[in-house]
């Protein structure tokens, strides 16, 4: 099991040979993932250690109840070059299955509990983003990407996310309605990079964000 910070490594020795832009974002699907999330939290909810996808196949929930599972499949004749993956939510007592997302880099994932999954995409070598999926509300996630922050943050901070062409969104952990996130890189606006520990909140859909102490 790695930690969030030990995927840079892991994602320069696979040698991406692609480039993915983000797709845009429904508010409305993100406004009701953040419902869901919501109305599940109570108390405090640490994330375990992650484990990074397709380098594991599986990940089975503390309780047993659940298992994510990584499948692969070659990319179409395209501009892509390499392997699509996407990770499963099944069921272990019923084998019933849910397509929780595609993935085209790697996947750093964490349970939180028994009932959410804190997940880190990392697309391509330029960008990550965040997302919290309840297991109750799998088909409903919260997703916290480079274009949704800029719109999120303080106007002072926005130069930094556009002007970068770096940018990474890692979830850390799920405390009660807090997700923590570490937002990190480098490029035009910031030479010799940046590192932000923010913090999302999902009652209110707000976004704080802080350098990162440890940076200097």
């Amino acid at each position: 099991m790695l930690g969030v910070s030990s995927v840079l490594a892991e994602l320069a020795a696979s040698q991406l040979k692609w480039e993915v832009e983000d797709a845009p974002l429904r508010p409305l699907r993100i406004m009701l993932g953040v419902v869901v999330v919501i109305a599940a939290l109570c108390g405090e909810a640490l994330a375990a250690p992650f484990v990074v996808f397709p380098k594991a196949t599986e990940l089975l929930s503390p309780n047993g109840r659940f298992v994510v599972r990584n499948v692969d499949r070659q990319s179409p004749a395209s501009d892509f070059v390499g392997t699509f993956h996407a990770l499963w939510l099944t069921e272990v007592a019923t084998g019933r299955s849910l397509k929780l997302c595609d993935y085209v880099g790697l996947a750093a994932v964490a349970w939180s509990g028994n009932d959410f999954l804190i997940v880190t995409q990392y697309v391509g070598k330029r960008t990550s983003r965040a997302a919290v999926f309840s297991v109750s509300h799998p088909e409903d996630p919260v997703l916290l990407d480079k274009s949704m922050l800029i719109r999120l943050v303080p106007l002072e901070l926005r130069a930094t996310l556009r002007e970068n062409d770096h940018v990474f969104v890692e979830a850390s952990r799920l405390e009660q309605d807090t997700l923590h996130l570490r937002v990190w890189g480098y490029g035009q606006h910031d030479a010799n990079g940046f590192r932000w520990h923010c913090q999302y909140a999902f009652r209110e859909g707000t976004v704080s964000c802080a350098e990162d102490p440890g940076s200097h």
